[in-house]
């Protein structure tokens, strides 16, 4: 990374700051190497009331010379993935509300961006014969790209974090859940 232009090591140097709250890890992991000259990514894990899990990733992506569907020279990318209750998954709003906590995120974080798109996907599985597991799971996808207006990527990694959480269930930091007790 010594080599790497200051931009690329001062927008990792961000992302490498933030502090997730407690109920989440967060760690490098090996970025994809062909999308761009440059790319760092991280790895999230988030546990949420009920023991929801949710498991992301955020990708920053660097080249130098810009690409035009970036409109810019960084491009961040995220993933994530969590099981859901069926009653949610049938709801029809589930994918308008997904991506609510994506835009919601950047914007409380302060985040400035641009050329911001993505999916959000709904998956139902059954699961048959001798695979264990039970037999019905239901699945939430969010996967998004922007471009930040700048490599002060902080409010893109908070952001992050953010959305990992609504994806989770978590309530707001210094909020607690009826019938959940924090000890201490």
């Amino acid at each position: 990374m010594t080599h790497a232009p200051e931009m690329f090591r001062e927008a990792v140097a961000a992302l490498q700051a933030i502090r997730p709250r407690p109920e989440m890890t967060l760690e490098p992991v090996r970025a994809p190497q062909r999308l761009a000259p440059w790319s760092y990514a991280l790895s999230c894990d988030a546990t949420g009331p009920a023991d929801v899990t949710a498991t992301g990733r955020l990708v920053l992506l660097h080249d130098p010379e810009g690409q035009e569907a970036w409109n810019g020279v960084l491009r961040m990318v995220v993933y994530v993935r969590a099981e859901i209750d069926r009653e949610l998954a049938s709801d029809p709003f589930l994918p308008a509300v997904g991506w609510s906590w994506l835009t919601d995120a950047l914007e409380n974080s302060g985040a400035a961006w641009t050329a911001l798109g993505g999916t959000v996907t709904e998956t139902s599985s059954a699961r048959f014969g001798d695979i264990s597991g039970p037999a019905r799971t239901d699945d939430l996808e969010l996967r998004a790209s922007w471009t930040p207006a700048d490599q002060h990527l902080r409010p893109h990694g908070e952001a992050f974090c953010q959305l990992m959480s609504s994806v989770a269930g978590l309530p707001p930091v210094g909020v607690s859940l009826f019938g959940h007790r924090q000890s201490g």
